[in-house]
């Protein structure tokens, strides 16, 4: 899973330059210089209607400044082909070419006119200068890293935007020869406006900068001189950026936010191997008492994954989940798997027969793998016993790809407990059904306007449900849960499919959403007292605030679990430095196991694979050593692995900035990891016909 990031949030953490990439000399490399123009400019218009106009930028002129200017010619060849995609991209001096939308978003906060004069501080590539350059009559920009300012001049030189000047110096200083301006636009975070740009500020102008003392987040402002020479601020939202240098921002020991500087590579790793602690033996047999003692009464417990095809993150949570189960009263298993298969397995691990029969094999679609495996088999068969004797615990699935699924299990229902009802349903849901043999076309006709959207039928499909909760869970509770579950499917699901056209954040917080609503839905059907363990990758259960997912405006379950439950939400994540994963080159392609490429350098896992234990886990919240906390309080790489893995690409694919200690309360590591054992067709077979892997369901 690519990690993605709550609207108002900015640019964050700056990846590393290319200059650090150990994998620049690959095959990949040459073939991107081969890119097509036309392509890109394709490319480049898609960027522009999804990423830009579709999130709420309007203004003509910067949508046709962003449909000129080539963001590929701001890019080291090889990263060309990413050059529209809605994210930062490293360049040199450890610096980045900020997302395209962020680069709007700010240029929209200028107000700018085409008589303006704009004086820009953090010139990077030179592309947010140009796009500038498109609108205003002429612009300045100052970078504080000369190799930087030096090759920006050159592209901008090659484009053909000659009304834009680089200077090498203190941009904190402004550029006394050339004020006033009548806009001024900082890329990084100050601890307050420098005075030196208030100055240089003209009667009208407007100075948009991020401030704040804290290190991770700022407050963007806007400050406009009126003709009086009244100084008025307006807030703009939370945002996160690199840190602003100089005289009248930041000095490069005021950032660390500590007097101490901060320990080298070797000395973290150092203190990571005395206080981290080691995981003895198979995982599957891990200690896992002291976990416990931390997890504490948390009614949440979030288990995560670095990938979705590693054995011993599935054996490890299954143990974890096994005792929460045992000495903590948790009857909840929910995890990153469609409802209708999970309500499969659930009923296998309870014994319940189904209702009707079911003529579908359960995780059939792609990736199969990712729960169709032996380690969440060994897991199943062992919560079927449990249930033969003891409070029974449920398997529950939080996503929303089961569409059509869901609108069949539904009507189902309803044919058994409310006929009338089921008519009303097909009905309501037929406008759907044209498209059940590929849902994202839907989606596509729907935003543009060539087929009408079905909001409102799915939607009041499920408050029509919830409004009979009485009469149907009198029935039978379970079933009414489970067709509930569907029903929730299908109206967040419908939604989805449109948004995703928009791009941005707008989709992947439509989903988080829905898993976290779906969690709630379980906990009241359970009770008040209920506790619930979830089994996601770590970019859905560690908190995106502490993530550049939050800068690109996306939440995730972990957050929302910590913002709903506080304290009462454990948050633990996986890391691995090399091995072996389960994956797919592309979307939808066949499974291979690949090799994975030992850590980044730069990155969280590299600290964890220098600390030299084969496994350990590592307490965040409450560390043994406060240190450890502030240690790992600067922003890393963190690398992501999903049912797609790329390995020559992996920098830009892979990994994403992140804070750990933030992110997580709890760090499992294990450092050389294995694939997961798919189930053969062949083995499917021979399992009886209620387990959810088997080719069809129970007679």
């Amino acid at each position: 899973m690519r990690p993605r990031n709550e609207k108002g949030r900015v640019e964050a953490f700056a990846p590393i330059g290319i200059d650090d990439d150990p994998f620049r000399h690959t095959a990949l490399a040459h073939r991107l210089l081969h890119v097509a123009m036309s392509d890109l400019r394709a490319a480049r218009e898609t960027m522009v209607r999804r990423h830009i106009a579709a999130r709420g930028i309007r203004d003509p002129a910067i949508l046709e400044a962003m449909r000129t200017i080539p963001r590929e010619a701001f890019l080291p060849p090889r990263l060309a082909e990413f050059a529209y995609e809605d994210c930062p991209l490293p360049i040199a001096e450890g610096q980045t070419i900020s997302q395209p939308y962020i680069v709007a978003l700010m240029t929209a906060a200028l107000e700018l006119r085409p008589e303006d004069r704009v004086l820009e501080i953090g010139t990077g590539s030179g592309y947010a200068a140009a796009i500038v350059g498109r609108i205003a009559r002429e612009v300045w920009t100052i970078e504080r890293h000369q190799s930087l300012a030096e090759a920006a001049a050159a592209r901008l030189r090659e484009v053909g935007c000659h009304n834009v000047h680089v200077l090498h110096g203190d941009g904190t200083l402004g550029w006394p020869e050339h004020a006033p301006y009548d806009a001024i636009v900082v890329t990084a975070g100050g601890p307050d406006v420098p005075e030196a740009l208030l100055q240089q500020l003209a009667a009208g102008g407007r100075l948009v900068i991020p401030i704040g003392a804290d290190r991770s987040l700022q407050r963007l402002v806007r400050v406009k001189r009126m003709a009086s020479g009244r100084l008025e601020r307006e807030d703009l939202g939370d945002v996160r950026f690199v840190p602003l240098i100089g005289a009248q921002g930041w000095d490069e020991a005021a950032w660390t936010g500590s007097p101490r500087v901060p320990s080298g590579r070797a000395s973290v790793s150092s203190l990571l191997r005395e206080v981290g602690e080691p995981i003895g033996g198979p995982v599957s047999d891990a200690d896992v008492g002291a976990l416990l003692e931390r997890i504490g009464d948390a009614r949440i417990v979030c288990l995560g994954e670095a990938t979705h095809g590693t054995s011993e993150f599935y054996a490890l949570r299954a143990r974890i989940t096994q005792e929460l189960v045992r000495r903590r009263g948790f009857t909840i298993v929910a995890a990153e798997a469609d409802w209708p298969d999970a309500a499969r397995t659930d009923r296998y691990v309870k014994g319940v027969a189904a209702p009707v029969r079911p003529e579908w094999r359960a995780f059939s679609r792609f990736p199969q793998w990712m729960w169709r495996n032996h380690e969440v088999g060994a897991f199943v068969e062992w919560l079927r016993e449990w249930n033969r004797t003891q409070t029974p615990v449920g398997f529950y699935g939080l996503d929303l790809y089961s569409l059509y699924r869901s609108i069949h299990l539904v009507l189902d229902y309803l044919d058994r407990v409310d006929p009338a009802a089921a008519r009303v349903a097909r009905e309501r849901y037929g406008a759907l059904m044209p498209w059940e043999g590929d849902p994202a076309t839907y989606g596509r006709a729907a935003v543009t306007g060539s087929y009408r959207a079905c909001e409102d039928e799915v939607v009041t499909m499920l408050r029509d449900m919830l409004a009979r909760e009485l009469d149907y869970a009198a029935q039978d509770g379970e079933h009414f849960l489970d067709a509930v579950g569907n029903a929730r499917v299908v109206a967040n699901a419908e939604a989805y499919y449109r948004v995703m056209y928009y791009g941005g954040s707008a989709s992947w917080n439509l989903r988080d959403r829905h898993m976290f609503e779906t969690l709630e839905s379980l906990l009241r059907f359970h009770g008040p007292g209920a506790k619930a363990v979830l089994w996601e990758h770590n970019s859905h259960l560690g908190d995106a605030a502490a993530t550049e997912m939050g800068v690109r405006g996306e939440l995730n379950v972990g957050h929302l679990c910590r913002t709903t439950f506080g304290d009462g939400a454990y948050l633990v994540g996986f890391g691995t430095d090399h091995g072996s994963v389960a994956a797919a080159h592309d979307w939808d392609g066949p499974m291979h196991v690949m090799d994975v490429r030992p850590s980044h350098p730069e990155s969280y896992e590299r600290l964890c694979h220098d600390a030299r234990l084969p496994a350990f886990f590592l307490p965040l919240r409450a560390p043994a050593r406060p240190e450890v906390r502030e240690e790992l309080a600067a922003a890393r790489l963190e690398r992501a692995i999903g049912v797609v893995y790329r390995p020559d690409t992996e920098l830009q694919s892979h990994y994403f900035h992140a804070v750990l200690p933030h992110q997580f309360d709890e760090w499992i590591w294990i450092d050389e990891t294995h694939a997961v054992r798919p189930v053969t067709d062949a083995e499917a077979r021979g399992l009886p016909r209620a387990h959810p892997f088997a080719p069809y369901g129970p007679p």
